[in-house]
């Protein structure tokens, strides 16, 4: 039995700044009914409690300590790896976050660890910056591998594991990666929920983040091709979007 869901945002619940058709219905019907709603995103350029206020201009149903994101997960990362400070190739959110768990934001000099994610304004001197910080040491660490994000209309930007791959072309290291795959976020809500994986259902637009994060959390999931994946893959549970889980 369904007793909770682990919603994706961008692409799942709105595209940029545009809802989805019902699916606020649909999410805050599901929460009527008695089950336990949650946000995970791979997004990491806003706050959690920017991410709560963006939903509740939809129209969901939101509250700050609901959103799970990779900038709270990469803050978290850090203070437990010992990583008290960080060259950031990401917005203001992702700084924000980091800043406000105690990680030190650097703009100049050396740094404990790089941190990547969503750069809207990412440039050649950000790139090098990055690279030389980690051939001397830095850890490297992504927000997530994302290659592209939706946005209104149906199309899609390039994402932060564009930014990522360009990062770790130069410095020749692998990124740990905190975000989806990794079902390190998924973990942390069922954990959160105390229930056990098999009574949540992660729901997303991406086979290749949300899907593989929620098996990997042991997890049953469900694909929305509001997003990125044009089709559903044969034994894949899903819908043409969330409104299909009534």
């Amino acid at each position: 039995m369904i007793r909770a869901y682990l919603f994706d945002l961008d692409g799942t619940l709105f595209r940029g700044s545009v809802a989805i058709p019902g699916a606020a219905e649909a999410v805050n019907a599901l929460r009527a009914r008695g089950a336990a709603i949650r946000f995970l995103t791979n997004n990491s350029t806003r706050t959690r409690d920017e991410f709560a206020a963006k939903l509740r201009g939809f129209g969901y149903v939101a509250e700050d300590r609901e959103v799970y994101s990779t900038a709270a997960g990469t803050a978290f990362h850090l203070n437990e790896s010992g990583l008290k400070s960080a060259f950031v190739v990401g917005e203001i959110g992702l700084k924000a976050t980091l800043a406000e768990s105690g990680i030190a934001v650097v703009e100049e000099g050396p740094a404990d660890a790089v941190v990547v994610g969503l750069a809207r304004n990412f440039s050649y001197d950000m790139l090098k910056e990055a690279m030389e910080r980690i051939r001397a040491g830095a850890a490297f660490v992504a927000t997530n591998p994302d290659k592209t994000y939706p946005v209104e209309g149906g199309g899609l930007i390039p994402g932060a594991g564009s930014i990522v791959a360009a990062v770790r072309a130069c410095s020749g290291v692998e990124p740990f990666i905190v975000g989806k795959p990794n079902p390190f976020l998924v973990r942390a809500a069922v954990a959160e929920l105390r229930l056990n994986p098999e009574e949540v259902l992660v729901v997303g637009d991406r086979l290749d983040t949300d899907i593989e994060a929620g098996k990997a959390a042991g997890c049953p999931t469900w694909l929305v091709l509001s997003g990125v994946e044009p089709a559903l893959p044969d034994g894949q549970p899903g819908s043409a979007d969330v409104t299909g889980l009534l």
